[in-house]
């Protein structure tokens, strides 16, 4: 069976970065959900240095429980979630990424950014049609927030080189989905030069 036709979508004329859960839960390796992802932070820490001397806005999320109903099945489904407990050390945003007072961190209870927050309101504010997606991890919510990115209309561009997994196959796999049917896959070096354009 012939695979689907499919284009390069590429960047309009008002890019965003959304940074998914790179909070010390998911940046710490001693952390049971997080793992060795220093080359991706760096990755991020440098794309997101490029937004910000463009004047492109940065968004953050990360998960912060405060109640035992929030997100109850999904906390069930992975136990480990219950130790990202709103004031915790680990729902903070990795101190590498230079996180600026004015770029907002949106607090999720799912793994899409998009569910039960304003993100999308928040970007049609400022006229947003772009999104640059990076985060942790890439088969669960970085793959949920590129698909509800798509969903909300927004061109999607997920950056491999900004996004990492505790599991290597399910990384390249969700990797390889996001591109056949959502946005386009890129590495670090073509997001630059995407978004550097936009400000050419």
């Amino acid at each position: 069976m012939p695979a689907l036709e499919k284009t390069v979508v590429g960047v309009g004329k008002k890019p965003a970065l959304l940074v998914v859960d790179a909070s010390v839960g998911f940046t710490d390796p001693n952390c049971p959900l997080g793992g060795e992802f220093s080359a991706e932070v760096a990755a991020i820490r440098t794309l997101a240095d490029r937004f910000r001397s463009l004047g492109f806005p940065v968004f953050f999320t990360t998960v912060a429980y405060s109640a035992p109903e929030q997100a109850s099945v999904f906390r069930a489904k992975i136990p480990a979630l219950n130790l990202l407990e709103a004031g915790s050390p680990l729902v903070e945003i990795d101190p590498r990424l230079g996180r600026r007072p004015n770029e907002p961190v949106i607090v999720k209870y799912w793994p899409s950014a998009f569910v039960g927050t304003d993100l999308k309101a928040r970007l049609d504010a400022l006229g947003v049609d772009t999104l640059f997606v990076t985060g942790f991890t890439t088969s669960g919510c970085v793959r949920a927030s590129g698909v509800d990115s798509l969903s909300a209309n927004f061109r999607t561009i997920v950056v491999r080189d900004g996004c990492g997994d505790r599991d290597p196959p399910a990384h390249e796999a969700n990797l390889y989905d996001l591109n056949a049917k959502y946005g386009d896959v890129v590495s670090l070096d073509q997001a630059l030069d995407l978004v550097s354009g936009v400000a050419a």
